[in-house]
């Protein structure tokens, strides 16, 4: 098949025209750019969940009370361990008067200490667990540690029940009195601690 080029020349050698002309240079239309379909919006962005100005105001809080609540444990766990040798050196013979009643005072005060911390604290930890429960960053930690110092909570309720019955009881009372309490103050005391190295709210 001739080229165009012969073409042209053999058109101009009919029109009487002996000078050759290249055929005009023909360039393929460029192929139309492909612009690739955009995937779904498959990805949902987080819906920003805003707290009350009392939800800091009530964390603010709460923390002073974990702040304090350590120093009282140690004292109360002082105290009861001296009033704990004290009644079995009666029971064992080994001491003939009472138990120490300013001690046994002392005691006491401190257990209401740390029953109105543990009562402030639980109204502003639930109340800021419910007003946060739309935030997803932490909700797992934020729950366990509720959930642990209601336990505790509880376990320290029971403490001063046994309390009570310990004051005139035998050794076995005053035993599972510091028993309860002992695990109580565990449970609380990691919680706390759990939650000042991991939170970070």
């Amino acid at each position: 098949m001739p080229s165009p080029f012969w073409l042209a020349a053999a058109a101009a050698a009919l029109s009487g025209d002996s000078t050759p002309r290249p055929a005009p240079l023909v360039f393929p239309a460029p192929a139309a750019a492909t612009v690739p379909a955009l995937p779904a919006d498959t990805v949902r962005r987080p819906r920003a969940v805003e707290v009350s100005e009392g939800y800091e105001t009530r964390l603010r809080l709460h923390r002073w009370g974990s702040y304090a609540i350590l120093p009282l444990f140690a004292g109360q766990y002082l105290m009861g361990d001296r009033l704990f040798d004290q009644k079995s050196d009666i029971y064992a013979g080994r001491r003939l008067q009472p138990v120490d009643a300013g001690l046994r005072r002392n005691h006491a005060i401190v257990a209401g200490a740390v029953g109105t911390v543990f009562v402030a604290n639980t109204v502003t930890g639930v109340w800021n667990l419910l007003e946060s429960r739309g935030v997803a960053e932490g909700r797992t930690r934020r729950l366990l540690h509720g959930l642990t110092m209601l336990g505790a909570e509880a376990g320290f309720v029971a403490t001063g029940v046994l309390g009570t019955r310990a004051k005139d009881g035998n050794m076995g009372d005053a035993r599972l009195h510091r028993n309860v309490a002992l695990g109580s103050v565990a449970v609380s005391t990691a919680s706390v601690i759990g939650m000042w190295i991991f939170n970070r709210h």
